[in-house]
């Protein structure tokens, strides 16, 4: 019977082996898959489409004027919220509020600091209208996808 050192020595002997193979038949699979036509043709096809659908948006994915907008809108909604909120007219404080919503980037971190800074019953309110916005915000989006899909 072969003793502890000798069944190590097999054993990593083994994996050793075993990681060569692995490691050839990676090397092997790559460098067939980097051979295959077709595999080029789908990454050339992949790449036209990607460059053109940039080019069909009409712009650059990231204009910093229209986040500066919505910054800027954003904070005049808080505003006008905090204006109403403090003479005591919760609805119009609410509706302010939801329109900053709409505005945010983020709007699950907004929430979390509306409900740590609100009233509780100012920010009830306000999570009973969030699907109110919800479904205005998708008309809005229907009405919008339709003006720009007629060609009149």
């Amino acid at each position: 019977m072969p003793s502890v050192p000798q069944l190590l020595r097999l054993l990593a002997a083994v994996a050793a082996g075993g990681a060569v193979v692995f490691l050839g038949y990676c090397i092997y699979f790559d460098r067939k898959r980097r051979d295959d036509p077709e595999l080029r043709r789908r990454r050339r096809d992949r790449e036209r489409r990607g460059a053109a659908g940039a080019g069909a948006a009409g712009g650059p994915l990231w204009d910093p004027a229209r986040d500066e907008k919505l910054r800027e809108l954003l904070l005049q909604e808080v505003r006008m919220a905090e204006l109403w909120l403090s003479r005591g007219e919760h609805r119009m404080g609410v509706e302010h509020l939801s329109n900053a919503l709409l505005a945010c980037g983020r709007p699950q971190e907004l929430l979390k600091v509306f409900k740590h800074t609100l009233p509780p019953q100012v920010f009830a309110m306000l999570l009973h209208k969030i699907p109110l916005i919800c479904q205005q915000f998708e008309a809005d989006m229907n009405e919008q996808e339709c003006l720009e899909d007629d060609p009149d």
